[in-house]
């Protein structure tokens, strides 16, 4: 038995119905028919966030932290356009998400109304799909459509803008039973034949990686991903996106690959005869100079994005599919080869990559005068918090800290923005993952740069009781820019310097974010010796009743080493600065 409502009960309805059970929004003109029964959602929780940016990248972290399409909503013009920045990051990292912004009423779209932008498409190029919904009737089936693509094949954003008028218009409520979209039909089994040939070159390989990538988090094959690695023996790499997918205390694993990556991650691609990529996408900060990366290795690529495979470089097995599918289907044929006594002996090879772990491990200099290192914070953070906690990084130097120093050890436990970097993520996304997970410690790991962007969400936490904890790598400057202009332009530090002046002698903090957090109703703490880290972060994890800051005053001359500079191949990595690895030799 159907029912007639107006199109703005019907989208809540249809939330309903999607299994929707928060929604991070700010309500304006276009999108305000929706409100008024949202008000009324005794299953839908909506959380007032400062800003849409804010709401977009909370989306984001609770779609982390469930597994399930964040949503966020925002009304049309500007609230819209406030939430590009968080759909292009969803579409970068794969990210499920599904974005609800009014729209100007039909007769005015086109007639350059008030608050009137063209969503649909300034979205086109960084959405999976989106829908302008013109008409009530259609609102239940958009709906369904829209979260049964964001979440299936490659999970990615999809928005659904939806026109005044069709708000509130009356229509009947039909949520649909099946869905027939006869042009989407992700490819989730893999071809038997390339898994076969793909067991056949591990096998035979001397020198293979296994080159993970985030598709194997998004797929939840971190079990499969295991078994396989073991029962091969094969070393493994994890990306940037693929923090935690694979223990770090494996003995197998090497850490992460690319341009602020480990030497042995690095030097094992670099020196492979066979690369297995898996959900990976040869991305330029993992592959350096791409005619150079890993040139002596044949490819096995599996993703389940089909334009992904040969995209940047060519596959000699390319493997269409899931990634859980994928590695089950591949244990099954290695299982079957070693049965027929096929297996690959890798002893020479563990050698060479054992003598690169051994002489080349993460370090640091400690900070002079008795100053604070960022890196020392950052480790201890991780071993206090421990790797039940769950870890949000911004973009920047405390990024790659956070993905070098913190042990990352099951699969969810590190939140960042890879491939679109996007400065400002950290806060709003860790209030989604709190929200998404409310009994784990959330962390976010954030620079003084980035905490400038988005830490007006403060006081969304504060209000609706979400107590993340925030830890403010605070260097006074934007440090990863700062580090390149030291390396690469000459020490000439053009707008970088973020948060000090001098004033009769004395250190001024522009602002000063002990005070900022309790104006936001937050616990605020500063920490700026190396013998009160462990105390305060005690401190911190103590409070559990409502959000905390604590600003770490580090030195702002710290780099993030290794590093692979810009333009130049991997095998010219600088372990530290003015010192290369020692390759040795490779035969």
């Amino acid at each position: 038995m159907t029912e007639r409502m107006t199109g703005a009960r019907s989208l809540i309805r249809s939330l309903e119905h999607a299994g929707v059970d928060t929604v991070f929004g700010i309500p304006g003109g276009a999108i305000l028919p929706a409100y008024d029964p949202l008000y009324d959602s005794r299953r839908v929780r909506h959380i007032l966030m400062r800003h849409e940016q804010g709401a977009g990248h909370a989306a984001e972290g609770y779609a982390y932290a469930t597994g399930r399409p964040g949503v966020c909503m925002a009304t049309s013009g500007p609230g819209a356009t406030n939430l590009v920045t968080p759909i292009a990051d969803a579409h970068m990292d794969s990210v499920p998400m599904v974005a609800i912004t009014g729209q100007v009423a039909t007769p005015m779209i086109g007639t350059d109304a008030f608050q009137e932008a063209d969503i649909s498409g300034i979205t086109m190029p960084i959405t999976k799909h989106n829908f302008l919904v013109k008409d009530a009737a259609e609102i239940p089936r958009t709906i369904a459509e829209a979260f049964h693509i964001a979440s299936t094949g490659r999970p990615g954003p999809v928005l659904v803008d939806i026109a005044k008028d069709a708000l509130q218009a009356e229509a009947e409520f039909a949520w649909p039973q099946r869905l027939d979209m006869p042009g989407y039909r992700p490819v989730t089994k893999p071809h038997g034949k390339q898994v076969r040939e793909a067991a056949r070159l591990i096998a035979e390989a001397r020198r293979p990686v296994l080159y993970v990538g985030g598709g194997v988090l998004r797929a939840g094959a971190h079990q499969e991903l295991r078994v396989l690695a073991e029962l091969t023996g094969v070393p493994v790499v994890t990306t940037l996106m693929a923090r935690g997918v694979f223990p770090d205390s494996h003995p197998q694993h090497l850490g992460m690959p690319g341009m602020h990556g480990t030497v042995p991650a690095v030097g094992a691609l670099q020196r492979a005869d066979l690369v297995v990529a898996l959900g990976a996408r040869f991305d330029d900060r993992v592959t350096g100079r791409l005619d150079s990366f890993a040139k002596d290795a044949a490819v096995v690529h599996a993703d389940i994005d089909p334009a992904e495979i040969s995209k940047n470089r060519h596959a000699d097995v390319p493997i269409v599919g899931d990634c859980r599918e994928v590695l089950a289907d591949l244990v099954v044929a290695v299982r079957k080869d070693q049965s027929e006594d096929r297996r690959g002996d890798y002893a020479a090879w563990w050698a060479q990559l054992e003598r690169l772990r051994e002489e080349y491990p993460l370090g640091y200099q400690p900070a002079e005068e008795g100053g604070l290192a960022p890196q020392h914070v950052i480790r201890r953070l991780g071993e206090i918090a421990g790797p039940e906690a769950t870890y949000v990084a911004g973009v920047g130097q405390h990024q790659m800290w956070a993905a070098q120093f913190i042990g990352h050890e099951r699969p969810g436990a590190f939140l960042n923005s890879g491939g679109l970097g996007t400065m400002g993520f950290s806060v709003p996304a860790a209030l989604g993952a709190k929200v998404g997970d409310p009994d784990r410690a959330v962390w976010a790991v954030d620079g003084d740069g980035c905490f400038q962007m988005t830490n007006q969400e403060l006081a969304t936490c504060a209000v609706e009781g979400i107590p993340i904890k925030v830890a403010v790598v605070n260097n006074g400057n934007l440090g990863m820019v700062r580090q390149w202009q030291t390396l690469f332009y000459e020490g000439r530090y053009s707008n970088t310097n973020l948060q000090t002046a001098p004033v009769e002698e004395e250190k001024v903090r522009i602002p000063d974010f002990v005070r900022l957090a309790e104006a936001y109703g937050c616990v605020g703490l500063r920490c700026e010796r190396p013998e009160d880290v462990d105390a305060t972060i005690e401190k911190a994890m103590a409070v559990d009743d409502a959000p905390v800051v604590v600003d770490f005053s580090v030195h702002h001359d710290a780099m993030v080493w290794p590093m692979v500079g810009p333009g130049v191949s991997n095998d010219d990595i600088q372990y530290a600065r003015d010192m290369a690895p020692d390759w040795g030799d490779e035969d």
